[in-house]
């Protein structure tokens, strides 16, 4: 008969139990934002749940007419046609908070923190091939903070998360439409692929930074 030590059992359980714990962990951080932001404990949660499972949902909202073809990529041939959609979890859902928090937070201090965003995600937003558009996930949410803090001392939180997310998305998306033609895929989504993670994650990080 052979006998597991007692740590390598509880290494194994804390191994298949880890995927569990760090979602609860995320949920709580979550939370903690969404509450920051004024948002009930019920509501953040089924607001996390939804953005979520809304990552994986994009809706059509134009298409592209392009000419068949190989790109300079090897790798990825140019569609005749490209649908432009948009993302559930990761613009409208988003965008939707937004308006909810736009009355609570200062416009002058809001509007010029969305341009430097904008600027910035601009800046950082690189094209991937047979993907989208990518942005590194963790320098947006800290400058938008540190905006934040810095124009609306008084109330930086829902300032963080406004800049945060339609900065990133005009910066990162919007403003690099044009250059659709070099991802090469079928199907561009606004806020969704590499962008996702940036908008989901300045959001949330932004308001802790602001605590």
């Amino acid at each position: 008969m052979i006998f597991f030590p007692l740590s390598f059992l509880l290494l194994i359980i804390f191994i298949f139990l880890l995927p569990f714990l760090l979602l609860l962990i995320q949920i709580g951080i979550v939370g903690a934002a969404f509450a920051k932001l004024g948002f009930s404990p019920r509501l953040a949660l089924f607001i996390i749940f939804l953005s979520l499972l809304g990552s994986v949902i994009n809706i059509p909202i134009a298409r592209r007419t392009l000419y068949e073809g190989w790109s300079f990529y090897p790798s990825f041939s140019i569609p005749a046609e490209q649908l432009i959609c948009i993302n559930l979890g990761g613009a409208i859902i988003p965008l939707f908070i937004c308006i909810y928090l736009f009355p609570k937070a200062p416009l002058g201090a809001t509007l010029i923190s969305i341009l430097a965003m904008t600027i910035v995600a601009k800046m950082l937003t690189r094209v991937i091939p047979g993907v989208g558009f990518s942005l590194p996930a963790f320098i947006p949410p800290i400058v938008a903070a540190l905006l934040a803090l810095t124009l609306a001392h008084k109330n930086p939180a829902p300032v963080a998360y406004i800049s945060g997310v339609l900065g990133t998305l005009i910066g990162a998306d919007l403003l690099n439409l044009p250059k659709i033609e070099e991802i090469g895929a079928s199907m561009v989504s606004i806020g969704g692929a590499g962008v996702y993670d940036g908008i989901y994650l300045v959001g949330i990080i932004s308001v802790l930074l602001t605590f």
